[in-house]
């Protein structure tokens, strides 16, 4: 059979469907990142491609992060996972569902076949049989006009529960509920003691005017926030720190775009359920914009919380060469994050905002447990070695099953020392999703032998801006109020290695 496919743009995932449900006339698509192919199955054994189907001429592609058929054979190890991450989800009616879905889609393509065939009976069928194939190809309709919302009902219901399955911990991730379980496996430096009552970011950056948060809250709102004067140098000089030394490393550097399509957000795991939810997820939705030409888009945009989506969507749709794994790539970006499930937390100060400025490290991998745990202790490393060049102490946690999220297959957070607020504050989190975003985004190599795999996928912080600029600021201060600026950064401050009060600051403009 030929293959035929309708699109709404290049390099998009691919979902396969039966041709029985594929019309002649072309297919509306209503999710606007995938391709629909014409084809012999309706999934591809392990790919986990599956599809929410709108009978008559409209398809909602639908890829899920973990495969039907492993949590089939598997359903012990996923009701362990959903136990240990605290998810509220039962496996049990997951596949009691997806054993009606099963049965009703294959009464549909029967259903289908019949009527196909009766299509093609009827165009050499003489007079005296056309009135009892006619009378047969009703009662096919019928019977689709009574399956076919019934499958749609329980295919919605399917979908809400595959969105939850959450991908298997490692086997050294520790157990626990919450944070409070978090193992403490590595510490470095010593936290400064100082002979005066130190302060916090907020008194230091207020009285050395390179903060101003007063005025961010009238301009922005609720955590928003100006940085100024050495203060900006302070957090761009960090910020072009980390780039470098992503480069060094071999990290391809990139600005990313910062406004990015549903599949993006979605694919990466951003949202929490089959649409996004203000209520529940921390990214924001922007209103619609006008296409080429000129007409109102139908189409979701977010603002990305990291430059993670942007990353791992590079590639979405793509067939890499293993030869080029695994990939290393760092990002650039401004970051926008609603915080809803932090209300009333870290209300004061920079610690918890809305928009900052972040490096993220990416790896695309091949499919090696082993191998991908060494790269992400390999990106640890280089986020230990930039603690440790700025003169921060630090300790490194490994995340337990209750507060590491859905898709973490293995989980380490960095966290800084920060004097002022005398409590460690996370500065960076190393993540292995396995395949369970690249499933979803439609990410494959193919290997030696040409086989096509999903490729493994992996993030960390290189350095958030303004979690940096509240360790370095306290952990800096002297007793005068003026804070000392790290070594490594006085090149990017030209040559400043200190930021002090400056009395009746004026621009060069005033002074001339």
């Amino acid at each position: 059979m030929s293959e035929s496919e309708v699109q709404r743009g290049p390099t998009r995932p691919l979902a396969i469907i039966p041709p029985s449900l594929l019309t002649k006339t072309t297919a509306r698509i209503k999710s606007r990142c995938f391709h629909v192919r014409r084809g012999p199955t309706y999934a591809m054994g392990r790919t986990s491609i599956l599809f929410c189907l709108e009978f008559g001429l409209e398809y909602t592609i639908i890829l899920f992060m973990l495969d039907i058929k492993f949590i089939r054979e598997n359903p012990g190890k996923i009701k362990e996972a959903v136990k240990n991450k605290g998810i509220d989800l039962d496996i049990d009616e997951l596949l009691k569902i997806d054993k009606k879905r099963v049965s009703l889609l294959q009464s549909i393509e029967e259903l289908q076949s019949e009527k196909n065939k009766l299509n093609d009976l009827m165009k050499t069928a003489n007079d005296s049989k056309r009135g009892k194939i006619i009378e047969q190809g009703k009662a096919v309709k019928e019977k689709l006009a009574k399956i076919e919302p019934e499958y749609k009902k329980i295919n919605h219901g399917f979908e809400e529960l595959m969105v939850q399955v959450p991908m298997v911990p490692s086997p050294d991730t520790p157990i626990g509920k919450d944070e409070n379980d978090n193992v403490e496996i590595y510490k470095w430096g010593e936290k400064p003691k100082f002979d005066f009552t130190p302060k916090n970011h907020i008194e230091l950056g207020k009285n050395l005017d390179i903060l101003d948060l007063e005025r961010g809250a009238k301009v922005g709102g609720y955590r928003g926030y100006y940085v100024k004067n050495e203060g900006v140098s302070l957090m761009m000089g960090f910020m072009m720190y980390a780039i470098n030394k992503m480069i060094e490393r071999g990290y391809a550097p990139m600005i990313v775009p910062t406004l990015v399509k549903e599949f993006a957000i979605s694919g990466s795991g951003w949202l929490k359920g089959l649409e996004y939810d203000p209520e529940v997820d921390e990214v924001y939705e922007i209103a619609p914009d006008k296409n080429p030409d000129g007409m109102i888009s139908k189409e979701s945009k977010f603002l990305v919380g990291t430059a993670e989506p942007s990353l791992l969507a590079y590639h979405a749709g793509e067939v890499l060469d293993e030869k080029d794994l695994p990939l290393r790539l760092c990002g650039y970006s401004q970051c926008y994050r609603s915080e809803i499930g932090s209300y009333g937390k870290d209300t004061k100060g920079l610690y918890r905002v809305h928009e900052f400025m972040k490096v993220e490290q990416v790896i695309l991998a091949p499919t090696d447990i082993e191998a991908s745990n060494k790269l992400q202790d390999e990106m640890i490393t280089i986020s230990k070695e930039m603690h440790e060049e700025l003169g921060l102490p630090y300790h490194v946690l490994q995340i337990c099953t209750g507060d590491m999220g859905t898709g973490k297959y293995r989980m380490f957070d960095l966290e800084a020392w920060m004097p002022g607020l005398n409590r460690w504050g996370e500065t960076g989190s190393a993540s292995n999703l396995l395949d369970w975003q690249a499933r979803r985004l439609n990410v494959k190599y193919k290997d030696r032998d040409g086989n096509k795999k999903f490729v493994y996928m992996l993030n960390n912080t290189a350095l958030p801006s303004p979690r940096i600029f509240i360790s370095i600021l306290e952990n800096y201060q002297q007793k005068d109020g003026s804070v000392k600026i790290p070594e490594v950064l006085q090149k990017y401050m030209g040559g400043i290695k200190e930021i002090r009060k400056q009395k009746n600051r004026k621009t060069k403009e005033q002074k001339n």
